[in-house]
C-alpha cells in the first residue's frame, strides 16, 4: 500500500473544490499538501447542547440519535469568521469539499495540529473506496475553556493510501448509508 503524493491526489482523487496549497497569511492552511489534503470546515455546525429534562437523565443513544441535542449554528449567517464550542462538549462540521473515492483507496483523516496543540481533537472514520460526499467531522473540545473554530479555513488532514489489489466489495457496491450525504449527517443505523 502507498500513500498518494500531491500530484496523483490531484489526477486521481474528485475533489471538489479543488484548493492549491499556498501560504495563507492569519489562515489555518488547507489545499493538497505533500502527501494529503487539508480540507476546510464550512460555516454550518451542529453544537452538542444537552438540555436538562426534569427527573430524567439524558442519555446518548447512536442507535436512537435525536437531533434535539444539537443547536444549529451558521457562522456566516451571524457574519462571522468562526463558532465557539463550549467547554468539555463536541460538535458536529461539514467540509467545504466534496470528495469522490476511487475503488483503490481508502483515506485517514487526522486533525491538524494548529487545533490539537488547543485541545480541540478530531475524528472521522476512514473514507472507504467508492465513498463520495461532504465529510462529516466530529470536533471534541477536551478543554475546561470555550474554544474557537474558523470556518472556511484548515481543519484537518486526509492520507489517501492506494491499495496494491482493488477491493472485492466497495463503500458504493455495499449501498452505504452514507454514500452521497450532502452535508453535516447525524448518526444512522440501518
Amino acid at each position: 500500500m502507498a500513500v498518494l503524493c500531491d500530484t496523483q491526489i490531484r489526477e486521481v482523487i474528485g475533489i471538489e473544490p479543488f484548493a492549491d496549497a499556498q501560504k495563507r497569511d492569519g489562515k489555518v492552511s488547507y489545499g493538497v499538501s505533500s502527501y494529503g489534503y487539508d480540507v476546510r470546515v464550512g460555516s454550518r455546525f451542529k453544537i452538542f447542547t444537552p438540555t436538562p429534562r426534569t427527573g430524567e437523565v439524558t442519555i446518548v443513544d447512536p442507535k436512537n440519535f435525536t437531533d434535539d441535542l444539537m443547536v444549529e449554528v451558521d457562522a456566516s449567517e451571524f457574519g462571522r469568521d468562526h463558532v465557539v464550542i463550549p467547554p468539555n462538549s463536541f460538535a458536529l462540521c461539514e467540509t467545504v469539499e466534496t470528495f469522490s473515492i476511487p475503488r483503490d483507496v481508502l483515506v485517514i483523516c487526522v486533525g491538524k495540529s494548529t487545533y490539537a496543540r488547543c485541545g480541540l481533537i478530531l475524528n472521522v472514520t476512514p473514507l472507504e473506496p467508492e465513498w463520495r460526499g461532504k465529510v462529516t467531522l466530529e470536533i471534541s473540545n477536551t478543554t475546561p475553556l470555550p474554544a474557537k473554530v474558523y470556518a472556511n479555513e484548515g481543519i484537518a488532514q486526509l492520507i489517501f493510501l492506494k491499495a496494491d489489489r482493488v477491493c472485492a466489495v466497495s463503500y458504493a457496491d455495499k449501498a452505504g448509508k452514507y454514500q452521497d450525504q450532502v452535508g453535516l449527517t447525524l448518526p444512522m443505523v440501518d
